[in-house]
C-alpha cells in the first residue's frame, strides 16, 4: 500500500505539472512557475481537486530532485572555476549576507519580535536560493551570460557559509555562542572540502580514462549517479548536508573529458525529479496564512528583493565588475529558497521560533521565486534606465574602479600569484598531513599495536612518518619558478627577503606537523627532539628519489586538474617539434557542425589537421574530406600552439555567445501576404530588405499576374503581389 500511494502520488503531481507547464509554455512564462501553481493545485490546501496522500512521499522526491540539481549544477561549475571567481565571490557573498542579516533583524523589531527570533529572521532572508536561480537562468537561456557565471558562484559561496551560519544560529539559540565550536566548524569544512578535492581530483579522472572504452550512456549514467549519491551519502556522515556532497562530486567530474556526456545523459533524470521538488515548493502556499499576514509578508517580499537588489549590485561594483553586470547579478538574486526552510525548521525544532513565522517565510519564498524570472528580465530595462540618469562623477569612478581592478600591473599580478600559490600549497599540504596523522591515529595504531604489541606503537610511528615525509618535503621546499625570481629581480633589488621570509614560515610549520604528531605517541621533549630531528634529517637527506616519487604524485594531480584543458590544447602530447595532437569536443551550437570537414575551414583558416573523429563509441580514423562533423564528435587535431588555442578560442566564443544570437520564437508558420503600397519590403532589391532579422522570416514564393517564381536577391517586389513567407508568427503580419 505504501508503495502505492509513493507511486500515486508521483503520477498525480506529474500530470498535473505536465498539464500546467504546457500550459504555462504556450502563454510564454517560465516552467518554474508552473511547477509551483501544480504543487498548490495538487496540495491539500485545494480542495476542488484530490490531493496527494501523503506529503512525505513528496518530500522524498523533492530531497532526491535537490540533490541531482546540485549534482548538475557541479558538473558546470568545477573546482577550477570556484577557485578563479573565488575571492570576488566571496566578498560579494558576505556583502550581500551581511546586508540581508541587518535588514531582516530590522524588520524584526518593526514587527515587534523578540533578539532571537530577529536573528533568525535575518538569517532566513539573507540567501538566495541556487536551485531557482539555476532553473530560471536555464528557462532563459542565459547560462552563458558572464553575470550568470559570477551569481553562480556567489551562490556556492553562500551555500558554504550556510553550514557556519546553521552553527552559529543553534549557539545564540541555545544561550551557549562558543567561539572555538564556531572555529571548529570551519576548520572541518575546509579540512573535508580539501580532502574531497584531493582525491577525487587524484582518482577519478585516470579512472574515467582507463573505463573510457566501457562507458556507453548506460554505465556513464549509472557509473555519475552512484558517485553523486555515494558523496552525498558520505557528506552526511561527515556532518554536512547531502546537496554539498552532491554538489562536490559534480565538481570533481567538472574537470574530467566525460564531463559534457554526463551532463547529457543526467540531464532528463534532473529535469524530472527536479521538477518533483518545484511542485513541492508549490504545495508549501496556503491561502489562510497569505490572508492573515498579507502585511507582514508584503513587507518581507520588498525587502528581499529591494535589498537583494542593492547589496547584490554593491557587492558586485566592490568587487570591480562593471554597473551592467553588477545590476544583472542583483536582479537575478532576488529570492529566498531551500534554505530559509531550513533555518526555519531549525528555529522550530529548538523551540525559539514563534509558530507565525514559518508560513511567512514559506510564502514569502513562494512570492519572490514567482516573481525571479520577470526581475531577472528586468535587469537590462532597468540599466538602460539607471545608465543615462547616472550622474557622471559616479559613473567615472565606478568604471575606473572597475577598469584598475582589471588591469593591475604585472608585477602586483606576479606576487598575487606567488603568494595565492604559496598559502594554498600551505593549506594543501597541511590538510594532507593531518589527514594522515588522524587516520593512522584512529585506526593504524589500533592495529599495529594489536598485531606487534609493545613495538607496534614504535613502529606505526616510524611508519607514518615514512608516509608524511613526501608532503613534508612538498610543504618546505620553495614554489616559485625560476622565471618568476627572474622577473621579481627586475623590478626589485629586495625581492628575496619576502621570499626567504616565506621558505621559512614553510620550514616552521612542516617541523611543527613532525613535532606535534611525534608529541601525541610520546612525552612533548620526546615529541621536540625526535620532530626536529627526523625533520632536518628529511632536509639533508632527501634522496631524488623521494623527491621524483613525489614529482609524479604532483603532475599526475595537476594533470587531472587540468585534465580537460591539457586534452583540448594537446599540451601534453607532443608529436614532432611544436605540433602537439589535441582533442576538442563539438558542441551543439557549433559553428562547424553539419560542415563536411574540407569546407569546415578547419585547415585553411586555422591550419590545423584532423586525424580521427570519435562519435560515441565509434572511432573514424583520418577521416576524408566529404565527412561532415556532428554535434558531440571528438575531433582529433595536430596543430602548433598557436593554431590550437586559436581554435579553442573560437569554439568558446561560438558556445558563450549563443545564448545572445537566440531569438525568440512565438511559433513559426507558412503564410501568404497580400503587400500593400505600404509594405517596408516593396520596391527594393530583396537583398537591401534584410528580411530574415527584421521580420524574422524568410520568402520561399511570389504570385505576380497569375505566376509563381522563386525570389531572388535582385527581386523588386511590387504592391499588389502576393508571397509565401515562413517565420515568426508575430513578425510576418509587419511585412503587409
Amino acid at each position: 500500500m505504501n508503495t502505492n500511494a509513493l507511486i500515486g502520488d508521483l503520477a498525480w503531481i506529474l500530470l498535473l505539472g505536465s498539464i500546467v507547464t504546457l500550459l504555462f509554455k504556450k502563454l510564454k512564462q517560465p516552467v518554474v512557475l508552473g511547477y509551483i501553481l501544480a504543487g498548490f493545485l495538487a496540495s491539500p490546501k485545494f480542495t476542488y481537486l484530490p490531493s496527494i496522500s501523503n506529503l512525505e512521499n513528496i518530500e522524498f522526491w523533492a530531497e532526491l530532485g535537490i540533490v541531482i540539481l546540485m549534482f548538475c549544477l557541479g558538473l558546470e561549475f568545477s573546482f577550477k572555476k570556484l577557485l578563479n571567481s573565488g575571492s570576488s565571490a566571496i566578498v560579494t557573498a558576505l556583502i550581500i549576507i551581511t546586508g540581508m542579516t541587518l535588514a531582516g533583524f530590522g524588520v524584526g523589531c518593526l514587527l515587534h519580535l523578540n533578539t532571537i527570533n530577529c536573528i533568525f529572521l535575518g538569517g532566513m532572508i539573507s540567501m538566495s536560493s541556487t536551485t531557482i536561480i539555476l532553473k530560471s537562468l536555464t528557462d532563459l537561456g542565459l547560462r552563458q551570460n558572464k553575470f550568470a557565471t559570477m551569481v553562480l558562484s556567489v551562490l556556492i559561496i553562500e551555500d558554504l557559509f550556510a553550514v557556519l551560519m546553521l552553527v552559529l544560529l543553534s549557539s545564540l539559540a541555545m544561550g551557549d555562542v562558543k567561539g572555538m565550536e564556531l572555529l571548529f566548524s570551519v576548520g572541518k569544512l575546509l579540512f573535508f572540502l580539501i580532502i574531497w578535492f584531493i582525491v577525487g581530483v587524484y582518482v577519478i579522472p585516470s579512472m574515467l580514462v582507463r573505463l573510457k572504452g566501457y562507458l556507453n550512456n548506460e554505465t556513464l549514467l549509472v557509473v555519475s549517479m552512484a558517485l553523486c549519491f555515494a558523496m552525498a551519502v558520505f557528506s552526511v556522515s561527515c556532518g554536512f548536508s547531502l546537496e554539498l556532497g552532491a554538489f562536490v562530486m559534480g565538481s570533481i567530474l567538472a574537470g574530467t573529458m566525460a564531463a559534457e556526456r554526463i551532463e547529457h545523459v543526467v540531464v532528463p533524470v534532473k529535469d524530472l525529479f527536479g521538477s518533483v521538488f518545484f511542485i513541492s515548493v508549490g504545495m508549501m502556499v496556503d491561502p489562510v496564512v497569505l490572508a492573515t499576514y498579507w502585511g507582514e509578508i508584503l513587507i518581507l517580499a520588498v525587502v528581499v528583493i529591494v535589498g537583494m537588489i542593492i547589496f547584490g549590485t554593491l557587492g558586485m561594483l566592490v568587487t570591480g565588475q562593471s554597473l551592467k553586470v553588477a545590476m544583472e547579478s542583483g536582479f537575478t538574486l532576488t529570492q529566498i529558497g531551500e534554505f530559509s526552510f531550513i533555518i526555519a525548521s531549525l528555529g522550530m525544532s529548538l523551540g525559539v521560533l514563534e509558530p507565525s513565522l514559518y508560513p511567512i517565510i514559506v510564502a514569502v519564498s513562494v512570492i519572490t521565486i514567482f516573481t525571479t524570472p520577470y526581475f531577472i528580465k528586468m535587469a537590462k530595462p532597468a540599466y538602460n534606465l539607471v545608465l543615462p540618469r547616472l550622474p557622471k562623477g559616479l559613473h567615472f569612478l565606478i568604471d575606473r574602479y572597475s577598469k584598475q581592478t582589471a588591469d593591475s600591473s604585472e608585477t602586483k599580478r606576479l606576487w598575487r600569484e606567488i603568494l595565492g600559490r604559496y598559502m594554498w600549497r600551505i593549506v594543501l599540504y597541511s590538510v594532507i598531513l593531518l589527514a594522515i596523522i588522524l587516520v593512522s591515529r584512529e585506526y593504524f595504531f589500533p592495529f599495529m599495536e594489536g598485531m606487534f604489541h609493545e613495538w607496534g606503537h614504535l613502529a606505526a610511528t616510524v611508519l607514518t612518518l615514512v608516509a608524511m615525509s613526501p608532503f613534508l618535503v612538498a610543504l618546505s621546499f620553495s614554489s616559485t619558478k625560476p622565471d618568476e625570481r627572474m622577473k621579481l629581480h627586475q623590478t626589485a633589488s629586495f625581492y628575496d627577503v619576502p621570499l626567504v621570509a616565506m621558505r621559512i614560515v614553510r620550514y616552521v610549520v612542516a617541523m611543527m606537523f613532525t613535532v606535534y604528531f611525534v608529541t601525541l605517541s610520546y612525552r612533548p621533549v620526546v615529541g621536540w627532539i625526535v620532530g626536529v630531528c627526523f625533520f632536518m634529517l628529511i632536509l639533508i637527506f632527501a634522496s631524488s628519489k623521494l623527491m621524483s616519487r613525489y614529482k609524479k604524485m604532483e603532475d599526475r594531480f595537476m594533470d587531472n586538474l587540468n585534465i580537460r584543458e591539457n586534452t583540448r590544447s594537446g599540451r601534453n602530447n607532443n608529436l614532432v617539434d611544436d605540433l602537439h595532437q589535441a582533442y576538442i569536443q563539438v558542441g551543439p551550437n557549433s559553428i562547424f557542425v553539419g560542415d563536411r570537414l574540407k569546407d569546415s575551414g578547419l585547415r585553411h583558416d586555422y591550419g590545423v589537421s584532423v586525424s580521427s573523429i570519435q562519435r560515441g563509441q565509434m572511432m573514424i580514423p583520418l577521416p576524408g574530406g566529404d565527412t561532415r562533423i556532428f554535434p558531440g564528435d571528438i575531433l582529433g587535431v595536430i596543430g602548433n600552439d598557436e593554431q590550437i588555442k586559436a581554435l579553442n578560442d573560437d569554439i568558446e566564443r561560438d558556445e558563450q555567445n549563443f545564448s545572445e544570437r537566440i531569438v525568440p520564437f512565438k511559433h513559426v508558420e507558412l503564410r501568404s501576404i497580400l503587400l500593400t503600397p505600404n509594405s517596408p519590403i516593396v520596391d527594393v532589391p530583396l537583398r537591401d530588405t534584410n528580411i530574415r532579422d527584421d521580420f524574422r522570416s524568410m520568402l520561399i514564393k511570389v504570385h505576380r499576374n497569375g505566376d509563381y517564381f522563386e525570389p531572388r536577391p535582385d527581386t523588386i517586389l511590387r504592391p499588389g503581389d502576393v508571397i509565401w513567407a515562413v517565420g515568426d508568427a508575430d513578425y510576418l503580419p509587419r511585412m503587409k
